[in-house]
């Protein structure tokens, strides 16, 4: 098994690959937070692991083990997640530092266990897909709300965003997964929209905020 260290960075990476974005050492580095010499020294060390595929001034890449790798340590970080949420009763802006240390966990007997306790659940608590035991995950074809038009409507699927005062911010205004939203009004200027869900109208929402909420569009 790789270090912890390894194993986040691994994650990183998947992450990366998963939003469809090219992985460079700037952007890995942005990520984990750390300076790119770091980064570009553990990425050699995984090269050398037969993890990733990395040339200079070209994307990193995931081999097929390394994906495999890195999806196992993202399957156990959501599915923690996902337990604490279900099980304990956390709220989604409360678990991602405590799946941080769950998710190193060696045993697979524990997280198959938590999988079969949750009913296999095909997504985290930020609307996220969890990886199948074979790194399988279940493919979503979301738009964020920045894309709906005035008069339409829309359901809250996941988050492109899961940083804490995020979901904070989120909790303040009501708006979970699963929230029908209604554009009311979309403003020229900033692209920020006055929307309405549940007993709230009339809401202000950014162009920023909109970008990160991914939804699927209801047919009327």
């Amino acid at each position: 098994m790789p270090s912890d260290t390894k194993e986040n960075y691994l994650k990183a990476i998947y992450s990366l690959e998963e939003n469809g974005e090219k992985i460079s050492l700037s952007a890995l580095s942005k990520r984990i937070d750390v300076s790119i010499p770091t980064v570009n020294n553990m990425v050699k060390r995984l090269q050398e692991e037969g993890w990733v595929i990395y040339e200079k001034y070209k994307p990193i890449i995931l081999t097929d083990e390394g994906r495999k790798v890195a999806s196992h340590i993202v399957r156990k970080h959501r599915l923690a997640e996902m337990f604490l949420v279900e099980t304990m009763g956390l709220g989604w802006e409360e678990v991602h530092d405590i799946a941080e240390d769950l998710e190193h966990i060696n045993s697979e007997t524990f997280f198959n266990r938590i999988d079969e306790m949750l009913d296999y659940p095909k997504f985290d608590p930020h609307g996220t897909p969890i990886p199948d035991k074979n790194g399988k995950t279940v493919s979503q074809n979301y738009e964020s709300l920045s894309a709906i038009e005035p008069g339409q409507s829309a359901v809250l699927r996941a988050l492109d965003h899961e940083q804490k005062e995020f979901l904070v911010f989120l909790n303040k205004k009501n708006i979970a997964l699963g929230t029908e939203i209604k554009i009311e009004e979309k403003e020229p200027f900033d692209e920020s929209v006055v929307v309405a869900y549940d007993q709230f109208k009339n809401v202000v929402l950014t162009k920023d905020v909109c970008d990160k909420l991914l939804v699927e569009k209801v047919h009327k």
